[in-house]
């Protein structure tokens, strides 16, 4: 598996994490352990996220510069992931 493919799986990852305590907070909002499980995810969200974005550009295209995003080769573009 390639860096931007483990970085992929790892954003996906925190984000499914995130998502799950975000549940449990709404029903346990005094829960003060996994407020702060959930803040220590958030902020490696956050820095996974940030060195995505350095390395291969924005996740989406309405996150940073467009013309990046669009001049990008598209995934067609892209042979050699194709092949293997």
């Amino acid at each position: 598996m390639n860096m931007r493919k483990a970085m992929l799986l790892k954003l996906g990852s925190l984000q499914f994490s995130l998502w799950e305590l975000h549940l449990y907070l709404d029903t346990h909002p005094m829960d003060a352990a996994a407020e702060a499980r959930y803040m220590g995810y958030k902020k490696a969200y956050d820095e996974v996220r940030a060195e995505f974005t350095k390395k291969y550009g924005p996740l989406n295209p309405s996150e940073g510069n467009g013309e990046k995003w669009l001049k990008s080769p598209w995934p067609w573009e892209k042979q050699e992931e194709c092949v293997k």
